[in-house]
């Protein structure tokens, strides 16, 4: 088939389990592959890596509009461009800096570990487990809800809206973009609205999460309109969990498929780190981004114009044999690795430390158990999202 169906082949279910020959022959094709439906494919590092970091490609989305109220949806920082990107991520940044940072940064890996602690004990006279329903996804869904400050027993209201909010984030044919938006608007209004009231029961009286530490901001200049607060909690879930959800599940399935590498880990588990990082290279849970050029601009000779929609293959570029040695090799001592696992540039995932220390914890008390297990399903079914790809199952023998 011609490369101007590469990204329709990419989004189509059936090629979920394996892309990567699909990137390789994008890679082929050369570093701006013009498609079907007008927008541009790039997969290769060195582009990928120059597009993230230009001033002039866009991270704002082309103008969206809900079709019952034809209200504009304002997009959350991760899709705004600076200045107005640079102030927001500043301001949501500051519960994380000092004096915060070592405290928080400190109480995360405690309760990251003693969550994990529990779910582990829930799986111990367990024959067979579900990564993903019994592990991968409640993890992160807690550790973001204990560190935002909700409640326990709400905790399982964000399951529901975080999956329909990162579904209609996804690439896919225009024509199924309706519906999927309609629903993922009505998640967001519905989180967004439960996140402010519950910040709002916290101001003058402070209570040690980062909602009450937005809302008892002491700057009136620093302070999030209603609208901010809530597009960047929102966004603070959605990075906080859905790619920590992939990275695990996909590290688990990387070493079941792996014995030798899952043993070396299990005898030298000061490896994690690095591995970690080689899992966000070989096995990223962030596929795709677009980015929209605000002029006319040259990638490798190929003239692309402003206004088009540029799908860069990040997943690809971290597999570019032009960059890596053995890129279709996974290597846990890999050296050199700047990996587009998190992005690049101005818009490097949110979500990244965090993820990165959940990963780690979770790898970590999940060897140990991990030496007779086996994979009941190979591959296992996938999720939709093209863009956001991880197995929705991984049910494993114990």
């Amino acid at each position: 088939m011609a490369s101007e169906t590469l990204l329709a082949r990419i989004s189509d279910y059936a090629n979920r389990p394996d892309p990567y020959p699909l990137y390789a022959e994008l890679r082929e094709a050369g570093p701006v592959v013009r498609q079907a439906d007008g927008s541009c494919l790039i997969g290769t590092y060195h582009e990928i890596a120059a597009l993230l970091h230009d001033p002039r490609m866009s991270a704002e989305p082309r103008s969206r509009t809900d079709s019952s109220s034809e209200e504009t949806r304002r997009p959350p920082f991760l899709r705004l461009d600076d200045p107005e990107h640079h102030r927001l991520r500043t301001l949501t940044m500051r519960p994380f800096g000092p004096p915060h940072s070592p405290r928080r940064v400190d109480a995360m890996r405690g309760e990251i570990a003693h969550i994990t602690g529990e779910l582990i004990e829930a799986l111990r006279d367990r024959e067979q487990i579900d990564v993903v329903d019994d592990f991968a996804y409640p993890l992160p869904i807690t550790v973001i809800c204990r560190l935002m400050g909700v409640p326990r027993e709400d905790e399982a209201l964000f399951q529901g809206w975080t999956d329909v909010i990162v579904a209609s984030a996804d690439i896919g044919p225009e024509e199924d973009t309706t519906e999927r938006d309609k629903a993922g608007l009505q998640a967001r209004q519905e989180m967004g609205r439960y996140l402010v009231d519950l910040a709002e029961q916290r101001r003058g009286r402070p209570t040690g999460d980062m909602l009450s530490d937005f809302i008892n901001e002491p700057d009136p200049a620093l302070r999030l309109t209603v609208e901010e607060l809530a597009e960047t909690t929102i966004l603070l879930f959605i990075a906080g969990h859905e790619t920590t959800v992939n990275l695990i599940t996909n590290g688990v399935l990387t070493l079941l498929r792996r014995p030798e590498e899952l043993d070396r880990l299990r005898r030298e588990p000061g490896l994690l780190p690095r591995a970690v990082e080689e899992l966000l290279r070989y096995e990223p849970p962030v596929h795709m981004r677009e980015r929209i050029p605000l002029a006319d601009i040259d990638v490798a000779g190929t003239t692309i114009p402003e206004g088009t929609s540029v799908i860069l293959a990040l997943a690809s570029g971290s597999r570019d044999p032009k960059r890596f040695h053995e890129p279709d090799r996974f290597d846990p001592t890999r050296p050199d690795n700047e990996h587009f696992g998190f992005g690049s540039g101005i818009h490097l995932c949110y979500g990244a430390p965090l993820a990165r220390i959940e990963a780690e914890t979770a790898l970590g008390a999940l060897l140990p158990h991990l030496g007779t297990a086996r994979l009941v399903q190979d591959p296992p079914p996938y999720r939709q999202n093209a863009m956001l790809r991880g197995p929705r199952h991984l049910p494993i023998h114990l």
